[in-house]
């Protein structure tokens, strides 16, 4: 990811000056209701997916579909509750090539782009770039989240920080810090509203609307 001075991460680009307002303004008003990603419910896209295929009604396992629906719901609300304090987040925000963010938050303090993994009474350790869930195989889920968030930079020209959440974990180890990624239980999400002075409030508005139409990622 650039970092320079015209780069996306560089956040003179909203700290400074007017921010362009009015143009995603305008553009939100003039948005197609199938355009808006606004009104996606938390697990958007697993909810979708369930309606169409719900699976059998019998199961040896649970469908770890509901699962990954729980944890997204479980983090999608306490995001939602972020909005009273300044705060906009966006749900299931597709990616071109099937890919998807699970949570988009704006607000204050920044950008952070979230994937949530349900790991309930499981000892998860992060060693960069691998997450090892209980005795599952390891998974190479950073170098996913920090392909994100680059993509989510490049589309809203600001930089987007990527967020590991892990829902009800019985034990977490992280060794050394991760580059980049910060990694959260479920119970730490609303400390992401704490930090400010990154985002004008006028700044916010505008990345939101860019963020909340679906045509903004189509370029990515």
């Amino acid at each position: 990811m650039c970092s320079g001075p015209s780069g996306p991460s560089s956040p003179a680009r909203w700290r400074w000056g007017r921010p362009r307002t009015d143009p995603a303004e305008l553009a939100r008003l003039a948005l197609h209701p199938d355009d808006d990603l606004a009104p996606n419910r938390p697990g958007e896209a697993l909810l979708v997916a369930l309606d169409r295929d719900p699976g059998p009604a019998r199961r040896l396992r649970p469908d770890p579909r509901r699962r990954a629906l729980a944890a997204e719901q479980s983090v999608g609300d306490a995001l939602d509750a972020l909005d009273s304090a300044g705060w906009h987040t966006l749900h299931s925000v597709p990616l071109p090539g099937g890919s998807r963010i699970h949570h988009l938050l704006i607000g204050p303090g920044g950008l952070f782009a979230l994937h949530t993994l349900y790991a309930r009474k499981q000892r998860v350790t992060v060693t960069d770039p691998v997450v090892t869930l209980g005795r599952r195989e390891t998974n190479p889920l950073l170098r996913r989240l920090r392909t994100h968030a680059d993509r989510a930079s490049h589309a809203l020209t600001a930089e987007v920080r990527p967020v590991l959440v892990l829902v009800e974990p019985a034990a977490l180890s992280v060794p050394t810090h991760p580059r980049e990624v910060r990694v959260l239980t479920d119970t730490d999400v609303p400390a992401l509203a704490r930090p400010g002075g990154v985002l004008k409030p006028a700044d916010v508005e505008a990345l939101h609307a860019m963020a909340r139409d679906r045509n903004t990622w189509t370029r990515v």
